[in-house]
C-alpha cells in the first residue's frame, strides 16, 4: 500500500474524471479493451483477490457494457470503469468492503473504489424518474439518467454534511451513538438542510445533538464519504462551556480534556478509557488538529 499524502482516505490518487470523454462513444470503445474494471456487488463490496481488486479488464468481458460507468483516466491514460456484477455471478470471488480496502489497498484503487461505490449506489436507487415514474436511460458514460417520457435529467446525488471539532478553549466535545463499539466517541456531525449555510448547520447541529452553543467556526477540509453518498465538510468551532445533554441521536456527549485525548491518540486506552474514530476518517484528523493546536 502506498503511503497517502492526505491524512484521511478517499482523497489521494484520484483519477482524472475525463468528463470530455463521456459523450465520445468512439473513444470509449477504443479505451474499453485495456480499461481497468472495478466490479461491485449489490451491497457495494468489491470483488477481490489476495492482492486487491479482482483483476479485470474490458477485454476479459467482451464489448463495452452499456451500464459500465466511466470513472476516469489514470496517469498512464488508462481508463477505469465501475461495473455492477450480477448477484449470482462470481460467487466464489472474495468480497471486500470499502473500509477494509481503504486500509489495505493502494490509495488509487481505494479512492476509485469510493467513487465507484457512490455512483453505483445512486444508479441502483434511481432507476425510475421521480417526476413521472418512467424507467431512466443512462447516458454520458453512466453519469446522467435521462427520462424519455418527460425529458427530465437526473444526476448523481451527493449529500453535504458538516463534521465539527467543538472546543471550549480547553476541552474537546465528542459524542457517541448507541450502536458504536464500547467507549468509541467521535466529533459531532449532521446534514445540511435546504436554505442553510454551512456555518448555520454547524451551530444548529451541535446544539441539537449536545445543547452546546457555538460562538464561531471555520472550515478546514473535506472528505468524500460514500456510506452511501455524503461529502463531509470539516470544521473547528469555538463554543460556550455548556454542560452537554445528548438528544435522541446520541447516547452520550461529553467534554474531554487534552490529556484524555492525547492518551487515546497514543493508543494508551485500548483496554479502558476513550476510543477514537479510525484513521481513515476526517473525524480522527480533526481531533488530531485540535490536539496539536493545544500544544
Amino acid at each position: 500500500m502506498t503511503s497517502p499524502a492526505s491524512p484521511f482516505a478517499f482523497v489521494d490518487g484520484a483519477l482524472d474524471r475525463a468528463e470530455h470523454l463521456r459523450l465520445d462513444e468512439t473513444r470509449l470503445a477504443a479505451l474499453w479493451p485495456d480499461a481497468r474494471l472495478l466490479l461491485l456487488d449489490a451491497q457495494g463490496n468489491a470483488l477481490a483477490d489476495d492482492h486487491g481488486p479482482l483483476p479485470a479488464t474490458g477485454a476479459s468481458r467482451g464489448e463495452r457494457e452499456a451500464d459500465a460507468v466511466l470513472l476516469g483516466l489514470d496517469g498512464d491514460m488508462r481508463a477505469w470503469f465501475a461495473v455492477a456484477v450480477d448477484p449470482h455471478a462470481a460467487d466464489a470471488a472474495k468480497r471486500i468492503d470499502l473500509r477494509t480496502a481503504a486500509a489495505t489497498w493502494h490509495v488509487r484503487e481505494a479512492t476509485a473504489f469510493a467513487q465507484a461505490r457512490a455512483v453505483l449506489h445512486w444508479r441502483a436507487r434511481h432507476r425510475f424518474c421521480g417526476a413521472c415514474g418512467s424507467v431512466l436511460r443512462y447516458e454520458r458514460a453512466g453519469w446522467l439518467g435521462h427520462c424519455k417520457q418527460c425529458g427530465i435529467e437526473h444526476y448523481p446525488r451527493t449529500d453535504p454534511a458538516v463534521i465539527v471539532a467543538v472546543t471550549d478553549g480547553e476541552r474537546l466535545l465528542l459524542g457517541r451513538q448507541s450502536n458504536w463499539p464500547a467507549r468509541r466517541y467521535s466529533t459531532l456531525a449532521g446534514f445540511v438542510e435546504p436554505g442553510e449555510t454551512l456555518e448555520q448547520t454547524v451551530v444548529r447541529e451541535v446544539f441539537e445533538e449536545s445543547s452546546v452553543r457555538v460562538r464561531s467556526c471555520r472550515y478546514l477540509a473535506s472528505q468524500p464519504w460514500p456510506f452511501p453518498s455524503s461529502l463531509m465538510l470539516g470544521f473547528v468551532a469555538d463554543a460556550e462551556p455548556d454542560e452537554p445533554r445528548a438528544n435522541e441521536e446520541l447516547e452520550d456527549a461529553r467534554w474531554f480534556t487534552r490529556d484524555e485525548i492525547g492518551a487515546a491518540l497514543r493508543g494508551e486506552t485500548k483496554h479502558e478509557g476513550l476510543l477514537l474514530s479510525p484513521r481513515l476518517s476526517i473525524s480522527r484528523w480533526l481531533i488530531e488538529c485540535w490536539y496539536a493546536s493545544q500544544a
